[in-house]
């Protein structure tokens, strides 16, 4: 064995190792004499698991069983119990009458009292479910001693009388029954069933009528809440919490039922179970916010139908809008609900719950009831906003066009009044925002609602406009003690649209409506779009725009001009709009407002197409504006494009009228600008091509100018435009510019074919037939021989054409 350490180094290191290793084995010692020592003292015998043997190759496994013998055993019960059940039933319905009436009675009596007391001694043995399912064919066999002796002993008594009296009874024996085995967990579930029925059907054996039906059953209820807060086995609170809800849920619904019929017989009933729902909400946790909104609409049925019944009919709706409100007012008060706090421990079924829960409950059901009512005084608003704008009539017909809403009580916006008022003391932004809405709905309903006169509706639309804007300028002047939303602002700016529009279809019935409205309105927007921000502020740019366009074209209606001469009229706002811009500069509205005068001036544009000649003037002011608008140099590359193209089409439209055909005229106007901007690009950029700077301009008027010669039978036009051509020619020869001298060449070489075509054509139809394919011939041969030449000749001609420009 060889190392790098030295010996004595090496040696120290093993020594070393081996003094770590005495060590840890002393320590492992130690800890094996404890760990015997323990497992003697408690004589545990440690057993070692061992994995399960595998099955030899192919013995079949047992199945794994699919059922607990438990299962097994209460299903075996049930389907016993419920065959002695069906039994019991068959012979007492069926083979009853063959016995007499000793051995009947005997037979139920020995079987009813075996059935019972069977589970003592089955109890004593511990069989728990052989004993319930025997209990449970005993107590159905009670309620056939109970049908037995009604059918023997019996036979008069009235049949719902005595099933109330059975029931009762019953209810009596199968609760002192499971109170005496209380191992049992069928008879006191089944005696709470049982105890349903007395009541309410004693009322119908009575001849009771809906209402003493209503109260039986919550009578019931209140003695099953009473079960299900002081009761101890969860079957019984379960079963009694079942028929609470059944019965006093049949009483709630039919005193709201009846109160829109007879109010003042449904009002203590409904009474009545705000009393329950409220105990209930107090002393349940877990039901106390559903009962609470329960009572609460109780409450309101109650009050609202007593007023009904004292009130017109218009005024039905506010009055169950203002029990509503005075609910939830109460409810939120000082010390509205803190007097429920009553004392008195939790039973079983939960702790007291929190009065802010009941109150929430409150509050939610008299908040539901103005909800309903609100959505009730919905369609005047939806006359006020969009009736205008579904006009019937002309503009200016003086005829009113604002619907009416036939047969709809006013009391709409009072509804509305009430629920802003309730809403502006809830101390929450969304609270605030709901007051804003109502109260722009107010205003807009008012007009349908109070069928007011034609001269007060747009003054109402004009003062919702304001008051909108003015709130969405600045949100605090509503939301005070409130953090501002920007929830709030939008809704605000947004009624205040709505508002104007409608303003705006209203003034259409009259002209001197018109001009008011409009004139408002853009001076209201333009305050907006000063004193605005953000979007907001660009949108009510535009809408001034807008309106003082509307105004430039009501005044050009009112002067008597036409479609055209308005349009001329209308293109006043481009140009202010553009100046407007240009004091603005780069201000975020200088944009909105330019795009909106440009879409006003496009507009005009179009009124003129129907008289061509103010078209064209029409576009050559548009043309005017566009190219005052390109000075500015954040402009000038949409704006100077915008300016050429109106100018030429000015220039198109205007020749048009004046019956020019000369395709010159045409692209004259085309090529003049395009040469210019060429020249002022090449002195600018000299390495720019020729083909860029004069290309398109020189293309705009020869290829125009040359298929017109082509079909001209006269020669003025082909010598003037040869003779242009051999300038462009020269000039780019001169130059040394590429474009014009093959743009030149080539429209004076084919001008050039066009004037010896005719006589080629005499020539070629004097010759023999023969000679022109002979010719033809010749022609290729002497191509074929100089090939080489040609292509000599054209490299030549190409390197002559690349040093030029």
């Amino acid at each position: 064995m060889e190392s790098s350490l030295p010996p004595a180094e090496e040696l120290v290191l093993v020594d070393r190792e081996l003094a770590r290793l005495d060590a840890r084995r002393a320590q492992l010692l130690v800890r094996r004499d404890w760990l015997l020592r323990v497992l003697n003292a408690q004589r545990v015998a440690v057993p070692v698991p061992q994995p399960p043997a595998p099955a030899p190759w192919g013995t079949p496994r047992a199945p794994r069983p699919e059922a607990t013998p438990r299962s097994t055993q209460n299903v075996l019960l049930t389907l016993g119990g419920v065959l002695l059940t069906v039994a019991a039933l068959v012979f007492t319905l069926v083979s009853w009458g063959s016995m007499g009436i000793g051995g009947r009675s005997a037979v139920l009596a020995a079987v009813t009292s075996a059935a019972l007391s069977a589970p003592v001694a089955l109890l004593r043995r511990g069989l728990r479910s052989t004993a319930e399912s025997v209990a449970a064919l005993g107590l159905a066999l009670t309620v056939l001693d109970a049908y037995a002796l009604h059918r023997v002993a019996l036979p008069d008594t009235d049949g719902p009388g005595y099933a109330a009296a059975a029931s009762a009874v019953l209810a009596g024996v199968w609760a002192a029954y499971g109170s005496a085995l209380g191992r049992l967990r069928i008879p006191l579930p089944a005696a709470v069933a049982a105890a349903q029925l007395p009541l309410p059907v004693g009322v119908l054996a009575a001849g009771g009528g809906v209402v003493p039906f209503a109260w039986a059953a919550l009578a019931t209820a209140v003695l099953d809440l009473v079960a299900v807060l002081w009761a101890r086995p969860l079957p019984v609170r379960v079963t009694a919490g079942v028929g609470a809800a059944g019965l006093g849920g049949w009483a709630l619904f039919t005193g709201l039922f009846l109160s829109f019929a007879t109010p003042l017989r449904a009002a203590p009933l409904l009474l009545a179970c705000a009393a329950v729902l409220l105990f209930l909400a107090v002393r349940h946790r877990g039901s106390a916010l559903a009962s609470a909104v329960g009572a609460g609409l109780a409450v309101v049925a109650a009050a609202g139908g007593l007023l009904r019944a004292a009130l017109p009919e218009v005024w039905e709706v506010p009055g169950y809008a203002l029990c509503g409100v005075v609910l939830a007012a109460g409810a939120w008060g000082a010390g509205g609900i803190r007097s429920l706090r009553g004392g008195g421990g939790a039973g079983a079924a939960g702790s007291p719950s929190s009065p802010g829960a009941v109150r929430s409950g409150l509050a939610l059901a008299g908040g539901g009831v103005l909800g309903l009512a609100v959505a009730w005084a919905v369609p005047p608003v939806a006359a006020g906003l969009l009736g205008p704008l579904a006009r019937r009539t002309a503009v200016w017909s003086g005829e009113h066009s604002a619907p009416v809403l036939t047969g709809y009580p006013a009391t709409a916006s009072l509804v509305l009044l009430l629920a802003a008022v309730a809403l502006a003391v809830v101390p929450r932004t969304w609270a605030r925002a709901g007051v804003l809405l109502l109260v722009w709905a107010l205003l807009t309903s008012l007009p349908v609602s109070l069928e007011l006169s034609y001269a007060v509706t747009p003054a109402v639309q004009l003062a919702a406009t304001a008051g909108a804007l003015a709130i969405a300028v600045r949100p605090g002047v509503l939301l005070r003690g409130v953090e501002p939303s920007a929830v709030v602002g939008w809704l605000a700016f947004a009624c205040g649209l709505g508002s104007a529009a409608g303003a705006v279809a209203l003034g259409l019935d009259a002209q001197g409506a018109t001009f008011a409205v409009l004139g408002v309105l853009a001076v209201l927007s333009g305050g907006f779009a000063v004193v605005g921000d953000g979007a907001r502020r660009l949108v009510g740019a535009c809408a001034a725009v807008l309106a003082v366009a509307g105004l430039a074209g009501a005044g050009a209606a009112a002067a008597g001009f036409g479609p055209a001469v308005s349009g001329l009229v209308l293109l006043a706002v481009p140009a202010a709009t553009a100046g407007v811009g240009a004091w603005l500069r780069r201000h975020p509205v200088a944009v909105a407002v330019e795009a909106t005068g440009a879409a006003v001036g496009l507009c005009a544009t179009v009124l003129t197409v129907g008289r061509p000649a103010l078209l064209a003037l029409a576009l050559a002011l548009g043309g005017v504006v566009a190219a005052a608008t390109a000075v500015r140099p954040e402009r000038r590359p949409v704006a100077s494009w915008v300016a050429a193209a109106l100018f030429l089409l000015a220039t198109w439209v205007r020749l048009g009228v004046w019956e020019v055909t000369a395709p010159e005229a045409y692209a004259l106007p085309v090529t003049v600008p395009a040469l210019v901007v060429g020249v002022l690009r090449r002195r600018r950029d000299p390495e720019a091509s020729s083909w860029t700077a004069y290309g398109p301009g020189l293309a705009a008027t020869l290829v125009p100018s040359l298929f017109a010669a082509w079909v001209d039978p006269h020669w003025t036009r082909p010598l003037l435009l040869g003779v242009a051509a051999l300038g462009v020619t020269l000039i780019g020869a001169r130059f040394r510019l590429q474009a014009p001298l093959l743009l030149g060449g080539a429209v004076l070489a084919l001008d050039g074919l066009h004037e010896l075509a005719p006589y080629v054509v005499q020539a070629v139809g004097a010759l023999p037939r023969w000679l022109p394919p002979a010719l033809a011939g010749l022609l290729l041969l002497a191509v074929g021989a100089t090939y080489e030449q040609r292509l000599r000749d054209a490299r030549r001609l190409r390197e002559r054409l690349g040093r030029l420009r």
